[in-house]
């Protein structure tokens, strides 16, 4: 299970709680999320190649010293956990055996529509990267705007309990200002590269549980999942957000469980 920005792990915590009785749930943190150190940029690049290696490296890992199976996975993302996740999946085909995807992308902006002014202040201006790092704005905003049901406030710190200082909020920003638009943008080539080779993955078994009101992503990225997983089982939530675990738990989880009981593959995880 991989997150986004600027969530981490403890957005998965319901459905791990869900699978774990039938399944070995692995959530890790990306560096400079949740319980993961938070490195200045003189140790870390933060860039989306560096992240697709940090899993690169946690999986081969568990595989070689933990006994994971290298074969039967089933990736399940949410926002930049797409393009990280797939990104992977892209280098280890063989691994993966099934998809579940939440309110994310592993290709290049459909249609190549505007970012959200909120996401274009915090990538592109000086002000942006001050309300990020000074304030907390991106992962506050999130907490509010992502959702349509309300966050208790407990979830609510909780969700931003890891970004209390301007030095641990580093990664939250650094995700923003490395969103790839352009040719030009660093990250952009691999997610080229990634989308053109999604259709590997148009046989496997897969779900789609979508939040229809997403800030980022919109309609048009559902459209391109469906092209890009025409067998997927789609579900769309008309009451949910970004944050469409939060919003539709109660719906998702038993969802997902019965579909990996109905998929289960020889040694699947």
């Amino acid at each position: 299970m991989l997150h986004g920005n600027p969530s981490w792990s403890y957005y998965y915590r319901r459905l791990v709680s869900g699978l774990c009785s039938g399944y070995r749930c692995i959530v890790p943190d990306h560096i400079g999320m949740g319980f993961s150190d938070k490195p200045g940029d003189d140790r870390y690049s933060y860039r989306l190649e560096r992240r697709v290696e940090d899993l690169e490296r946690l999986m081969q890992f568990l595989i070689d010293e933990r006994g994971l199976p290298a074969t039967g996975h089933t990736l399940i993302v949410h926002d930049w956990g797409g393009m990280i996740g797939l990104a992977y999946a892209c280098r280890h085909p063989q691994r993966i055996a099934r998809l579940v995807i939440l309110n994310t992308a592993a290709f290049p902006n459909p249609k190549q529509m505007a970012l959200p002014w909120t996401l274009k202040l915090g990538r592109d201006s000086t002000l942006g990267a001050w309300l990020i790092t000074r304030c907390n704005a991106f992962a506050a905003g999130a907490a509010t705007w992502g959702v349509k049901r309300r966050l208790d406030p407990a979830t609510r710190a909780a969700m931003l309990s890891p970004y209390d200082s301007p030095a641990h909020r580093i990664s939250t920003l650094r995700f923003v200002q490395d969103i790839p638009l352009t040719p030009n943008d660093p990250g952009y080539a691999l997610v080229e590269q990634t989308g053109k080779a999604l259709a590997q993955f148009s046989a496997l078994p897969a779900q789609i549980h979508w939040g229809r009101h997403d800030f980022v992503f919109d309609n048009a990225f559902l459209a391109e999942w469906q092209r890009q997983l025409p067998k997927a089982e789609l579900t769309v939530y008309e009451d949910a957000g970004h944050y469409v675990l939060e919003d539709a738990h109660e719906r998702i989880i038993p969802s997902v469980r019965e579909f990996l009981d109905r998929t289960t593959l020889e040694r699947a995880v």
